[in-house]
């Protein structure tokens, strides 16, 4: 065995093959992977071996269309047989919220190249006869869907990677991860250490333990999982082609033809995790029990929806665990805050995914960066406060919900509330209907007298229409105050503060006193972050940005150190208000003694009341605004102070519904909607940030500047748009002339203008005042119109008054 390598791969499945392979790809060829039994042990083995490309993030989906498209070329390249059956698949709606979703979802298909299509039942009944169409609106179909052969699909990444120069050892067990000072890495085995540069946890199983030698927490944990073969089915061996998948969401299952029978899998509501208190070590080719009482009621609810299965004898049961993420994702890429390690865990479809992974780890491990966005998968998206009390509770939620309707702006219960800030209580008494950021509770918005106390899930405006229009009204005609806990936070100082800010950051860094907006960029130039820098005095400086992506900013800037200066991330340890509306400053006026003539963009330390603050005059609602920083624990003093003085003014509490909404009136842009991995500055606006004339050769310089010398050919666009009951939420086509020619980024609607609004990307020498397109929402094109003027404010006359 060797003693030294580039990257050691800790786990044989499918997606610790597929990692090896991608990093040979790259041009990496000294690369190894280490399986403690043989290849496929663990989860891979077992799996169903299904794949499709539908998914709610159209990342993941793009990623998943990858995958799919590989095992074509791994056949080609190896002569080794996938075991590949295209025979398309059909994911049915039994009612109207699961149309409206299949609906949603072609509709992000049609700009990403994707060729499925909404069949209605008598379609069905042709695709796939088995069905029993009681109560079925339509399905989605996608001629991508099929499956294959899990060992053979591995042995074929494997021998793909040993023909790029990588090596696979079997049956070494590691047994330790020790971290040198230098960042690398001493993996030891049971056979013997290995020097390694890199060290990638794809141990799948076994994953929480691998990555607990390295001292960090793996968000996820094994689920027991249950399917079933039938006997041969005339209906199904009688057929001059092989029967297509059907996912029926309404019964929790999935189902394929296997031989001359049927392969039919279940995501029960009585759902069990496996190996609570870790996975024994001396598991692998083996199943678990099986377990017909959990799936009962799914078996009885298939009967009724495939009747040929009533007829069919069970050949075999396969129960097996596999692992997830408490969202469902996977867990990928470098883990903050340990140099050298990084994940590739979580994959609980390795068949539709694992391909998609490998090559986004490996993109990042030799290129810096993925070519496209990975928020959604990236392990950075949980941060230092989750663990396996939170983690299993949703975990299990995600398991029961594989099937379920995706809703917008659905809330889900489990492990809920997790961390709260000191006004949980207060703002709960005054009706706070509640959401949740990075596991931070947050209002949505604020349930008076008769209005509901939930939101109700939909496709469609919602039950919390006239909470959120009545605090729109609150702010722009008098004074709204909200929490900022939930931005992000950065405190930056030392003498070399400035420096590092001018480097990492492609925008004007401020003088004493005064703050800025900048965007910081990857080196291809595509946006890493939306930030606010304040500037205190010359070695003291605070940043500003989203609070869910705080972990993801700490590994950049952990990434990219700057000499003499010191990063804190202090986003739970400055908390405080933001309050807007004309009559901000007549609030903030009544209750401190300093001067409260802030110019726009000034930031100014203050003692409100009896509480020390650092006040900012900015305001994300686009209005005359402060946002007004303290310590958490003066927090609730604070609050009472300006709910008091509040009171001759009309103060109201405002949530996240009204603010997404108040920002649509100045077109302002959010992170991971407008502003995202997959954007550049020029194609989104935020260029108009970027200090062009500073004497800095700031991270991503030259991609911008190449983009300012040759604009990118789609550009970012505001859209009045002539809705009905539903509002734009993001990925829906834009038609031109008959044809799609972009996508929205967002959308929601204008209570002040009383419109319908989206933000999208259009060809950019189409962009003009008045441009006629279609959008469609919901399967019906709509008329919009693209704008230029702010609804409110258009000069900013109230905003930096």
């Amino acid at each position: 065995m060797q003693s030294t390598t580039r990257v050691a791969v800790i786990g044989g499945g499918v997606v610790g093959a597929s990692v090896l392979y991608h990093l040979t790809r790259l041009g990496w060829s000294d690369v190894m992977l280490i399986e403690r039994s043989e290849l496929t042990s663990g989860s891979t083995w077992h799996a169903a071996g299904g794949f499709h490309t539908l998914n709610g993030d159209t990342n993941m989906a793009a990623l998943q269309g990858y995958t799919i498209r590989l095992y074509r070329e791994l056949e080609e390249l190896t002569g080794l047989s996938c075991g590949l059956h295209h025979v398309g698949g059909l994911t049915l709606a039994d009612n109207r919220d699961r149309f409206d979703m299949l609906v949603a979802e072609r509709a992000k298909h049609r700009y990403m190249g994707l060729e499925t299509e909404i069949v209605g039942p008598e379609e069905i009944a042709k695709i796939a006869p088995i069905v029993n169409l009681e109560g079925i609106q339509g399905a989605l179909y996608d001629p991508l869907d099929g499956h294959l052969d899990p060992s053979g699909t591995t042995q074929a990444y494997a021998k793909a990677a040993r023909m790029g120069g990588a090596g696979i050892v079997l049956h070494t067990r590691v047994e330790a991860l020790r971290p040198r000072r230098d960042g690398t890495w001493d993996v030891i085995t049971d056979k013997g250490e290995i020097h390694a540069e890199h060290v990638v946890n794809a141990a799948g199983l076994w994953a929480r333990e691998v990555a607990a030698m390295a001292g960090v927490y793996a968000p996820l944990h094994p689920m027991e999982h249950q399917y079933l073969v039938t006997e041969p089915i005339p209906e199904i061996y009688q057929r001059d082609s092989e029967h297509p998948h059907v996912m029926d969401p309404g019964g929790e299952s999935y189902l394929r033809q296997e031989g001359r029978g049927l392969c039919i899998g279940f995501y029960e509501q009585k759902a069990r995790p496996w190996a609570v208190d870790g996975t024994p070590w001396d598991f692998g080719h083996e199943l678990l029990p099986d377990d017909f009482d959990k799936i009962e009621e799914s078996i009885e609810f298939a009967y009724r929806r495939f009747p040929v299965l009533e007829r069919a004898g069970i050949k075999s049961v396969i129960h097996g665990p596999f692992t997830f993420a408490p969202d469902g994702n996977p867990l990928v890429g470098p883990v903050p805050g340990v140099p050298g390690f990084w994940s590739a865990c979580g994959v609980m479809a390795g068949f539709s995914q694992g391909g998609g992974v490998g090559l986004v780890l490996a993109q990042w491990m030799i290129e810096g960066e993925p070519e496209r966005d990975v928020s959604g998968l990236d392990v950075a998206r949980y941060g230092p406060w989750i663990n396996a009390g939170y983690t299993r509770p949703k975990v299990i939620e995600n398991y029961q919900r594989r099937f379920s309707v995706t809703y917008p702006n659905e809330e889900l219960p489990a492990a809920r509330p997790n961390r709260t800030t000191p006004m949980y209580d207060i703002f709960d008494g005054m009706g706070a209907v509640w959401g949740h950021q990075y596991g931070l509770e947050v209002p949505n918005y604020f349930a008076k007298g008769d209005a509901p106390r939930f939101e109700a899930p939909s496709f469609r405006r919602s039950n919390a229409w006239d909470a959120t229009a009545r605090e729109v009204r609150g702010v722009r005609e008098g004074v709204g105050i909200n929490e900022v806990h939930n931005f992000g936070k950065f405190r930056v100082t030392g003498g070399g503060a400035r420096a590092w800010l001018d480097r990492i950051m492609a925008g004007r860094i401020p003088q004493p006193g005064r703050l800025s907006l900048t965007p910081m960029l990857a080196p291809s130039g595509r946006l890493m972050g939306d930030f606010t820098v304040s500037c205190l005095t010359e070695t003291e400086f605070y940043l500003t940005a989203s609070y869910g992506a705080q972990d993801i900013h700490r590994r950049w800037f952990e990434h990219h150190p700057g000499p003499d200066c010191k990063v804190e991330n202090v986003s739970d340890s400055r908390t405080g208000f933001q309050i807007a509306g004309p009559r901000a400053r007549d609030l903030l006026s009544a209750c401190t003694r300093d001067p409260v003539d802030l110019r726009f963009l000034d930031v100014r330390p203050m003692t409100i009341g009896q509480t020390a603050c650092l006040v900012q005059r900015v305001s994300y609602t686009g209005d005359l605004g402060f946002e007004i920083y303290c310590d958490p624990m003066d927090q609730r003093t604070l609050w009472k102070t300006l709910w008091k003085a509040g009171a001759p003014t009309g103060i109201v509490p405002f949530g996240m519904r009204a603010m997404m909404s108040l920002r649509l009136d100045r077109f302002f842009g959010a992170w991971l909607r407008e502003f995202s991995p997959d954007y550049t500055a020029a194609e989104t606006g935020m260029d108009r940030f970027i200090a062009w004339k500073k004497n800095v050769d700031f991270i991503g310089r030259t991609a911008a500047e190449a983009e300012r010398a040759a604009p990118p050919p789609r550009v970012l666009a505001a859209f009045e748009v002539a809705a009905e009951d539903a509002d734009v939420v993001a990925y829906e086509p834009i038609f031109l002339d008959g044809r799609v020619a972009g996508f929205c980024t967002s959308g929601g609607y204008s209570h002040w203008a009383g419109k319908s609004i989206a933000q999208g990307f259009v060809p950019r020498d189409r962009a003009r005042e008045g441009l006629e397109v279609e959008i469609e929402i919901l399967g019906a094109r709509r008329p919009a119109r693209l704008i230029t003027t702010p609804l409110f404010d258009p000069d900013g006359a109230r905003m930096r008054g």
